[in-house]
Parts: C-alpha cells; structure tokens; sequence
C-alpha cells in the first residue's frame, strides 16, 4: 500500500493516513470491497504504531469510508453517493472561486463566465 508518512509536515500521522486512504476511496483507487492492510502489517509497513493505524481505521469507519469485520479485517464500504456528492460539490466551488477571481481581475463579467461554462458543461 502506498502511504507516505512526513514528519514534517505538522499533521498528525493517523490523520495523514485518513487522508490518503480516502483520496484513493474517492479517486477509484480503492473500490468497494478492496481489502485495506491490517492494522499491523500497515504499523510494521510505516514504522508507527499500531495504536495510530488503530485511530486512523476508525476515523474512516466512523466517516463510512470502509467497514472491519472482527477476524477478517477492513475493507473499503460501499459508496455513500450523497458525500461523494458533496465532496464534488465542495471541490467545483474552489474552482469555480478561483475562476471568479481571475473574472474579476480580468474584467470578464457574469455572464460571459456563465456563458463560458455552459460551454465547458456541454462537452
């Protein structure tokens, strides 16, 4: 599994494994049923913990990105459309601000950017 752990960058462990195993759940990556590693094979794998990939695998389950099964193991659940939905929801409002704000400091105006994703929608 590749996860990669930074000391560096400020974030706590458990929460940059969080991280990283949804950008797989919501890139395709990791698809409905995929088994995750265990929790000890992932400690033994990033030199941590098991405690902190013990935190990491119930902040997914709690978030409903993957189900464990006592003695089988995790494993990625089945996808809740109405969060997928909002992740993308969320995602095309930072574009869509970053395209406001280079409208307004390019003097294009409302409807012209409307009219542009209209276009962009249509293909």
């Amino acid at each position: 599994m590749n996860i990669f752990i930074s000391n560096a960058n400020g974030e706590p462990i458990y929460q940059q494994i969080v991280t990283q195993f949804k950008a797989k759940i919501l890139a395709g990556e990791l698809a409905e049923g995929d088994a995750l590693p265990s929790m000890r094979l992932l400690a033994k794998e990033l030199r941590i913990s098991v405690i902190t990939t013990k935190r990491a695998y119930e902040e997914l389950e709690r978030e409903g990105f993957i189900v464990s099964y006592t003695g089988k193991g995790s494993f990625v659940a089945a996808p809740n459309r109405e969060f997928l939905r909002e992740q993308k929801f969320k995602e095309a409002e930072g574009y869509l601000e970053k395209a406001a704000d280079a409208a307004r400091t390019g003097g294009i105006s409302a409807g012209e950017l409307l009219e542009m994703l209209n276009l962009l929608l249509e293909e």
